[in-house]
């Protein structure tokens, strides 16, 4: 049973709970966030209605929306919270140990692939944090899914948001010996102008721009036989001799290696992608998402096929 607001810290709950029915826009979503159901939800809004002799939420078939004294209130009790989380890290300070569950949107090829074992490493050093790791190649609402992280691959468009660049990847030329063997020798990119192609359609459809460090740039444009926003996909339609393909190091590095797939046109690459981890601003962060941020800005650079970026600009 619900606890009457008697106390400073249930007030602070109950208008905590407030906020993420605002932010999450409804009252399913809120409890979702909160980790617990519907009926908990509505019944400590009630609470708050009943605690401040006001209505703050009008509900109806067509949805909810702020009351004029629900605003008012609204935007107190999210600068209360936010003070109020950060009084608590502040005097928690170093004791501020790692615990709680963290949501995490990482691309769903490098997250089930590459970032496995610094995932692995965090949850292995810090036992009381449990991570919900979401696999989904889009970009996140924070605020409405409840998400304290993401990491993206590609540039970062939003300016609501903080992003750390971690490292990049670099993007190779590829090709099946099979194919290699059916063309003169490739030494340039505009060797390759002839070749059929395949398209990435997240980073290129029908251009394809190479850059070499002495030579400079070469644009080409192609009219792929396959494209698809699949990563494997597309190295699984290169091992098969369909086309020319444009990947990311670390998807072909393996079969490079046993040579079940050729490197063309060494020194010119696609531009690399930067890789970085997202955020949404605030006056804190808890130690589970500082933690998780140190553990793969330390681990990102030196995974097989990843390289270091410049201008990494320090922690929060």
């Amino acid at each position: 049973m619900e606890t009457s607001p008697s106390s400073g810290s249930d007030r602070i709950a109950l208008l905590h709970t407030l906020v993420r029915i605002v932010e999450a826009g409804s009252l399913s979503a809120a409890a979702l966030q909160l980790g617990t159901t519907q009926p908990t939800v509505s019944r400590r809004l009630q609470q708050l209605e009943r605690a401040l002799g006001l209505r703050l939420l009008q509900r109806s078939t067509h949805g909810m929306k702020l009351t004029v004294d629900g605003e008012r209130c609204y935007a107190h009790a999210k600068s209360l919270v936010r003070d109020w989380e950060a009084m608590e890290a502040d005097l928690r300070g170093v004791q501020d140990v790692p615990r709680g569950q963290l949501r995490v949107l990482v691309p769903h090829a490098f997250g089930q692939d590459q970032l496995m074992a610094p995932l692995l490493d965090y949850l292995r050093r810090y036992p009381e944090v449990q991570v919900e790791w979401m696999l989904h190649d889009r970009r996140p609402d924070f605020i409405a899914e409840g998400i304290d992280c993401a990491i993206q691959v590609g540039q970062v468009q939003d300016p609501a948001v903080i992003a750390l660049r971690l490292a990049e990847v670099p993007r190779i030329v590829v090709a099946a010996p099979s194919l290699v063997a059916q063309h003169p020798p490739a030494t340039t990119a505009q060797d390759l102008a002839d070749w059929p192609w395949m398209a990435l359609n997240t980073f290129y459809q029908r251009e394809v721009g190479l850059t070499h460090a002495l030579h400079g740039t070469q644009r080409l444009a192609i009219q792929p036989r396959l494209s698809t926003d699949s990563l494997y996909a597309l190295r699984s339609a290169a091992l098969a001799g369909l086309g020319v393909g444009i990947a990311s190091a670390w998807v072909v590095q393996d079969d490079l290696r046993v040579g079940r797939l050729q490197h063309l046109v060494p020194g010119w690459e696609a531009a690399p992608l930067p890789v970085s981890l997202v955020y949404p601003q605030a006056a804190f962060y808890p130690a589970r998402l500082r933690c998780f941020l140190d553990t793969m800005r330390a681990a990102m650079p030196q995974l097989s096929g990843m390289r270091a970026a410049s201008a990494i600009p320090p922690p929060p």
